[in-house]
């Protein structure tokens, strides 16, 4: 007996370490997912096959066996599970299964064992049709709890019907939320902000879901906006358009929708309709939409109207304005096609300006686009770049007291390139009609713009060389002034 014992105590530790490093390599090599059962079917299987192979009776040994048997049933789960679940299926059939039926089949195995071993091992009559798969079912089901139950129906029902799959972005409860896990009790979804909300399978089916995702990603949102009663319809719908097409993230097509939804009691509401198809920004692109509303609508002279009972009084800030007139009027004298016109007529053009607002990567003009007008840059910074070959460059800082857009103005040329605000911005905004009327009472200052838009262009083309011959630029200059002249005349009607 003693040499038996002594045997067992080498033997054991054997099994344990072969057994334990079997599992390791199916672990790392296959990536077979083994856990603390399996090291319990190791301890188990090191004390049950040398005690058996020995003929050594120890204490409880008749259990033994059907312990080993318990436990290895795990292990089998995970290697059918990680072969034939995932491997096979998955990977080379690229069949998707979902987890709780990985899970469920699992437990299906496990208690279909257990109910041999107890009949076998320990005579306990066990009825036939509970070792059929339908019976072994309905056992499970109705050994569960109610609630338990009722989440697993419906996680069949919602795998079955497939309302919506991982990676979806739902909207539950008024909550935007996409899925990320799906099992056999509950789903689980994440929000935008990043909150995980566990849900029970039985809640959900109960729901109207709303899938965001299917049957493509692509999906239309809309937004109200209220607005005053004494904007035009028709222009206000303009404005909402423009604003929300130039948002981040909106979808050039289809197209942007903008519908009058309701009148309401101090504003009439209006809904935008936009599409998207990364609902992960939803925070984002509302944010834009509503911020180039707001820029949009103070441009355009349009108010987003107070509550009834609220009263507003507001008074103009003078200092800020007259701060205003003084930095515009200093950018005026430092243009040069401007230099011909006296401090009345630029006071002129100053006092009929209008004050509008960009915000933040809105573009002030477009190169391409038709403009009959001038800007002051009052506030802020702006970029301007010009397009080559399908490539924006950029070309130049606009800041404080900086000019652009004038060729336009006299002209009504296309834009040459495009200007987008870098920060929130004030600029002035000098129309032609504004300018056409000082040229009706002083039509001589024709002749003094063209010369100076002549000088222009030839300093624009490198003409000013030091090599030129003096005959060449007189001709240049001529032919530019006659060009430029014919063009303020056409374009003002003088």
């Amino acid at each position: 007996m003693t040499e038996r014992m002594l045997a067992l105590l080498f033997a054991g530790p054997l099994v344990f370490l072969a057994t334990f490093a079997g599992g390791r390599w199916l672990k790392r090599h296959a990536g077979v997912r083994l856990g603390i059962m399996y090291q319990l079917f190791c301890v188990a299987l090191a004390v049950y096959l040398p005690a058996e192979w020995l003929r050594i009776d120890l204490p409880y040994s008749e259990h033994f066996a059907p312990v080993v048997e318990i436990l290895g049933v795990f292990f089998i789960i995970a290697l059918i599970r990680r072969f034939v679940l995932e491997m096979y299926f998955q990977e080379r059939r690229g069949i998707a299964i979902p987890k709780f039926f990985s899970q469920l089949a699992g437990w299906i195995i496990f208690f279909a064992v257990f109910l041999l071993i107890l009949w076998r091992r320990y005579d306990v009559t066990v009825p036939p049709s509970l070792l059929t798969g339908s019976g072994i079912a309905a056992v499970i089901i109705g050994l569960a709890m109610q609630d338990l139950m009722s989440n697993i129906i419906s996680g069949f029902v919602l795998q079955f019907g497939k309302p919506f799959q991982i990676g979806d972005w739902l909207i539950l409860d008024q909550r935007h939320a996409e899925v990320i896990e799906m099992n056999w009790r509950s789903t689980r979804l994440r929000t935008n902000d990043d909150i995980c909300l566990d849900v029970p399978n039985n809640q959900i089916a109960k729901q109207t879901i709303i899938n965001l995702s299917h049957p493509t990603r692509l999906h239309a949102m809309r937004l109200q906006v209220s607005i005053d009663y004494a904007a035009p319809p028709n222009l206000v719908k303009d404005a909402l358009a423009q604003a929300a097409a130039h948002a981040t993230g909106v979808l050039a097509k289809p197209g942007i929708k903008v519908f009058t939804n309701q009148f309401g009691e101090s504003a009439i509401v209006y809904e935008i309709k936009f599409w998207m198809d990364d609902h992960s920004r939803y925070n984002e692109i509302v944010d834009g939409i509503r911020t180039n509303v707001w820029y949009e609508l103070q441009r355009r002279r349009i108010k987003i109207p107070f509550p009834i009972r609220t009263l507003q009084i507001q008074r103009p800030a003078r200092p800020a304005e007259q701060e205003q007139h003084t930095a515009a009027l200093a950018a005026l004298h430092r243009q040069q096609l401007f230099q011909c016109l006296d401090q009345t007529q630029l006071e002129t053009l100053l006092a009929n300006a209008k004050l509008e607002r960009f915000g933040r990567d809105e573009k002030l003009i477009e190169q391409g686009h038709s403009g009959d007008s001038m800007f002051i840059l009052v506030k802020g910074q702006a970029s301007v770049t010009v397009e080559r070959n399908g490539e924006p460059t950029r070309v130049a800082l606009l800041e404080n007291r900086d000019c652009f857009g004038e060729m336009s103005l006299l002209t009504g040329e296309k834009r040459s390139a495009t200007v987008t605000a870098q920060t929130d911005c004030e600029v002035l905004e000098i129309e032609k009609p504004v300018l056409g009327e000082i040229l009706q009472g002083r039509p001589e200052l024709l002749q003094q713009l063209s010369e100076l838009l002549a000088q222009r262009r030839m300093e624009t083309e490198g003409i000013l060389a030091e090599n030129a011959q003096k005959q060449t630029l007189i001709a240049k200059r001529l032919e530019y002034s006659a060009n430029f002249l014919a063009k303020l005349r056409d374009f003002f009607e003088l």
